[in-house]
């Protein structure tokens, strides 16, 4: 690995879906890291991790990341453990630890093992020792009672081990940057980003090129929705009943409905793959003894157990992504006792995440109040992220500011480009959160 990193700049846009890193090179230009090897997807690394026992690694378990997680995971899957998203626990109270066969991992563990293989991936491209590192943040964390003060404290211990001079600045203020290098005279820009965990709107002024400083951040607000809770309406509406949501158990002389927290559990890519725990599986084989419809239990336990939880993944990101492009989709997963194979219309998926679009709304509401800006006061709005590209999502922005001022491009890798600009900026401290 090199060891001139003292005095560069690196970007690193650590994502719920994928991670993407960027490389100042000095004259406020920056270029992207390339991953390299087999399994390599250019600059988009994937957010995950499969762990697998292995005679002389350390412990007893050996590891993967990106997309050679996923590649370890499809060659072997009932003896590995597949972690994705795990990004979306980083300030939940709740999370202590993921049980990787005899291993308690924490947060912070999780996040160094990806780091140290996202570094050995890079080919020695990203040295982050001795460099200013500038990593992205959600504007809100994903979670119902998250706690940022909780994430910030795992964040720090996570990037200890790169050791870089760390600053941490809101996701959507790094897409703004990298927007602010296209434009040729001054704009006041709305910024939404929409990852996999959380949606995030900055509002920032623009100066003409050359100007100092380039840009000012006006205001920012968020909100824990994105691709993956969009995912999850997927998986309750199609998947979830087939599964015993909605049914009920008998307990002694009554007849109850099944606790739902299994159910959420379930839907939620950062908590599925946990669920493959002792502790969890025996209270499914107890509810599933006593259970009105006990083969239905039995499905959600095969699909745990035999870790399919990427191949639901993949089948749902699948349909959700032909939904964007055209008014109907078949949705089909098999495994665990399931066999699915039905039609989706756009129109269906739309009332399904009408509740988040709702929320979505306020938000930008809430960017727009916070900089004392009405919509006709938007130049250009700058649309970045997997996600933005929903037709639910795009059609917020042309009812409220019109088609002519919405950009877009870069939707995965504009954030990363941005944040290793701004580490260059002479205003760096008016950007850190």
């Amino acid at each position: 690995m090199q060891t001139d990193a003292a005095g560069r700049t690196i970007g690193l846009d650590f994502g719920t879906t994928n991670t993407v890193a960027a490389q100042a090179n000095g004259d406020m230009n920056a270029e992207l890291v390339e991953f390299s090897g087999k399994a390599a997807n250019g600059a988009v690394f994937r957010s995950a991790l499969c762990f697998w026992q292995e005679e002389g690694a350390r412990g007893g378990i050996d590891h993967e990341a990106g997309p050679w997680a996923i590649a370890e995971y499809l060659d072997f899957p009932l003896g590995s453990r597949f972690i994705q998203s795990f990004k979306s626990v980083a300030a939940s109270p709740l999370f202590e630890h993921a049980s990787i066969f005899t291993k308690r991992l924490r947060f912070e563990e999780l996040g160094q093992l990806f780091l140290e293989r996202l570094q050995k991936h890079a080919g020695g491209a990203l040295d982050t020792h001795g460099a200013r590192l500038v990593v992205g943040r959600p504007v809100n964390y994903a979670g119902a009672r998250a706690d940022a003060a909780l994430a910030r404290e795992r964040y720090d211990r996570m990037f200890a081990s790169l050791g870089a001079e760390v600053h941490y600045v809101y996701e959507p203020l790094g897409a703004a940057f990298s927007f602010a290098s296209r434009l040729t005279e001054p704009a006041t820009v709305l910024v939404a980003d929409f990852g996999g965990g959380t949606s995030d709107f900055s509002i920032v002024a623009m100066g003409e090129p050359g100007a100092s400083p380039r840009c000012v951040p006006l205001s920012s607000s968020g909100v824990g929705i994105a691709g993956d809770r969009f995912d999850s309406r997927i998986v309750e509406r199609l998947v979830l009943p087939l599964l015993g949501k909605g049914g009920s158990y008998r307990s002694f002389d009554k007849v109850l409905e099944i606790p739902g927290g299994y159910f959420n559990d379930f839907s939620d890519w950062s908590k599925l793959a946990l669920m493959r725990n002792w502790r969890t599986l025996e209270e499914l084989a107890k509810l599933r003894r006593s259970a009105m419809d006990p083969e239905a239990i039995g499905r959600m336990i095969a699909i745990v157990e035999n870790e399919m939880g990427y191949s639901l993944y993949d089948a749902v990101g699948t349909v959700k992504r032909e939904l964007s492009g055209q008014d109907h989709a078949e949705f089909r997963f098999t495994g665990g006792g399931l066999d699915i194979a039905c039609d989706v219309s756009r129109r269906e998926f739309e009332n399904w995440i009408a509740p988040d679009i709702t929320r979505i709304e306020a938000a930008v509401d809430s960017a727009l109040a916070g900089a004392s800006k009405s919509a006709a006061q938007i130049d250009r709005v700058f649309l970045t992220g997997g996600s933005s590209l929903i037709p639910a999502i795009r059609r917020i922005f042309v009812e409220r500011f019109g088609e002519e001022r919405i950009a877009d491009g870069g939707e995965l890798t504009s954030i990363a480009h941005g944040l290793a600009l701004i580490g260059e900026s002479d205003n760096l401290a008016e950007w850190a959160v």
